[in-house]
């Protein structure tokens, strides 16, 4: 009898509907296994991205440390080079300063002297030269510039031409490869 009453209408629906319910357990387990291990992968994929990203980010952040030293070295390079440019620049300068003052010191000491004893020199006019000759002599040492001021001149001159050859060896300064 229990038998009978299960295979009534409403039994067998009942039956029906716990197979149904049965195989729906099934399938959703499948489908829970599928994506747990579906979930796993994409946790994988997404581990890795991370981990990728990461290294990016630190390369970059590398490779930029490492271009601030170079540009840092270059720009200490450079700079080095231009003390020296600089400095062998000065010291060209006050040589040919020092040379141009005291050819200016002798000249004037010869001058003071051939004033002073007019018979005795280089500035002395030579015996039995015709006077247009002398005149000459006489004429060109007018149209020279006084004393102080040919050596204003020459100084301003020796600085003019020191400027030019600084301006060409920094010229050759390449900051970024240091070649010259």
């Amino acid at each position: 009898m229990t038998i009978l009453r299960l295979l009534n209408p409403q039994g067998v629906a009942g039956l029906a509907v716990a197979l149904c319910l049965a195989i729906l357990l099934l399938v959703e387990k499948g489908e829970t296994r599928h994506w747990k291990k579906q979930s796993s992968q994409f946790e994988q994929l997404y581990r890795r991205e991370q981990s990728a990203f990461a290294t990016t980010v630190s390369n970059y952040r590398a490779a930029a440390e490492a271009a601030r030293a170079a540009d840092l070295e270059a720009a200490e390079r450079t700079a080095a080079e231009q003390r020296a440019i600089n400095q062998r620049s000065k010291n060209a300068l006050e040589s040919r300063l020092a040379d141009a003052r005291a050819r200016a010191e002798r000249l004037r000491r010869e001058v003071d002297a051939t004033a002073a004893h007019p018979g005795i020199g280089p500035g002395a006019p030579v015996p039995g030269l015709p006077s247009p000759a002398i005149g000459a002599a006489q004429r060109s040492r007018e149209d020279r510039l006084p004393p102080a001021d040919a050596l204003t001149a020459t100084e301003q001159a020796i600085q003019l031409d020191e400027l030019i050859k600084w301006v060409k060896e920094q010229a050759t300064v390449d900051p970024n490869n240091g070649t010259r």
